[in-house]
């Protein structure tokens, strides 16, 4: 193994270095909306802690409007297709805006819910409550981005996905220092920004992308949206994706209520925990989803040796940074926590458990991989088996390791969950290998 790029990881990095450096800002959004906050108290760390795992939840349960749309234009994009490149996108967009809406209609159940089932303090709980409030309303514009980013991708336009990634994100950390600290309205403000930065973008993301559809000769068309046959196997792909994403946001939502019931100052520690792991997800994502552009294309021209040659390069250089995360973590973790929180009690909370911060990038790295790889090929059902044994695992954990060592069993019993998303895609993999010739 070699850690310098060869000539035949560049078509590799055209697509991972933007999309890790358009990752990067997303957990530094969340940084500054903690660090924002972060010198009120603590319970408005909770409550921004609270506020980020309901629409975790929320949106990435739909996060299937990228996933799919990535693996159906890669694969249009490798065939040479441009008309199947632009239908994907306009039934897509479609069914963001559709689900993006009826979010907003049902916004009181969904607070209701979602603190329900997190179940923080009473402390947090209202302030919980006026944060999701407000952000409901980015809700058709964060899918209608979603969908923008994943057809940029499936094209293999990693670069505009990039520009769009930080422009919206930019804004939105500018709104909250503008709305969060110089007008002072402190959560609020930090709400509002993401409604108006994810607005904002997906304007922009929805006439860059049609105007590049036109460009190739197959301009958005309504007309997409009734090819029944497209949809129903859009709505094959998408069904597993849902049912997918759906345990593994629950699973990492119970993670968080579980946390939130042992006091205020672990939820704020175990927030700022999973911010860390979030860094290590989004960078390492960068890898993974350009292996969802180049496995996609490799498996639209059934090239098994052109899929081979994305999943090592790929597969490499994500190993490689999650080893970088584990350096820096363990050099300059607790530096890195006083960046985003200079409240004592929340900063020595923290640093009891940052061990788990530090181990966590080589075993999450795998499954992380895995998935570019099958979303790519569009081999849903066989990532939600697997996700479906992971959650069972987790939860398994939890019930034995969270009695026995309170939060450290906790984090145990996520790092068991991370295991075993590797073991069990990786046990699917060599099927997918074998279903291509060349």
């Amino acid at each position: 193994m070699t850690s310098r790029p060869g000539p035949r990881d560049l078509p590799m990095w055209r697509l991972a270095l933007p999309m890790t450096l358009s990752n990067l800002t997303v957990p530094l959004v969340g940084m500054v909306d903690t660090a924002v906050v972060g010198r009120i108290s603590v319970a408005d760390i909770g409550a921004v802690a609270v506020g980020a795992t309901v629409f975790s939840f929320l949106f990435w349960a739909f996060a299937f409007v990228r996933m799919g749309t990535t693996g159906f234009a890669a694969q249009a994009h490798g065939a040479g297709d441009s008309e199947g490149l632009a239908g994907a996108a306009v039934r897509a967009y479609a069914m963001a805006i559709v689900i993006g809406c009826t979010m907003v209609l049902f916004a009181v159940p969904i607070r209701w819910l979602g603190l329900l089932i997190v179940g923080p303090s009473e402390a947090v709980a209202p302030l919980a409550d006026t944060y999701i409030g407000i952000r409901i309303w980015s809700a058709p514009a964060t899918l209608v981005n979603f969908v923008a980013m994943g057809w940029l991708l499936g094209g293999q336009r990693a670069d505009l996905v990039l520009a769009l990634q930080v422009f919206i994100n930019l804004l939105n950390m500018a709104l909250d220092l503008l709305l969060g600290v110089v007008m002072g309205w402190g959560l609020v403000g930090v709400a509002w920004a993401s409604v108006m930065a994810e607005v904002t973008g997906s304007g922009i993301g929805l006439a860059l992308t049609a105007r590049i559809a036109a460009r190739r000769g197959a301009p958005f068309r309504l007309a997409a949206v009734r090819d029944l046959q497209a949809f129903r196997r859009i709505a094959s792909v998408n069904t597993d994706i849902f049912l997918r994403t759906l345990i593994a946001v629950g699973s990492i939502t119970s993670f968080t209520a579980v946390g939130a019931r042992m006091g205020e100052l672990v939820l704020a520690a175990n927030g700022i925990l999973m911010l860390l792991q979030t860094f290590v997800a989004y960078g390492l994502d960068g890898f993974a989803h350009a292996a969802e552009a180049l496995v996609g294309g490799a498996v639209g021209r059934r090239d098994r040796r052109a899929f081979r040659a994305a999943v090592a390069a790929t597969s490499r250089w994500a190993v490689i940074v999650s080893g970088c995360y584990v350096a820096a973590y363990a050099l300059f973790g607790n530096q890195i926590v006083a960046l985003i929180s200079d409240l004592p009690e929340v900063r020595q909370m923290v640093s009891t458990y940052l061990v788990w911060s530090i181990v966590l990038p080589v075993i999450s790295v795998w499954g992380f991989q895995l998935d570019g790889i099958f979303i790519g090929a569009t081999r849903t059902r066989a990532m939600l088996v697997a996700m479906a044994i992971s959650g069972a695992t987790f939860f398994a954990a939890m019930a034995i390791l969270v009695p026995l060592y309170a939060n450290h069993g906790l984090w145990a019993s996520y790092l068991v969950f991370m295991v075993a998303r590797a073991v069990t895609l990786g046990a699917a993999y060599p099927a997918l290998e074998r279903s291509l010739r060349g």
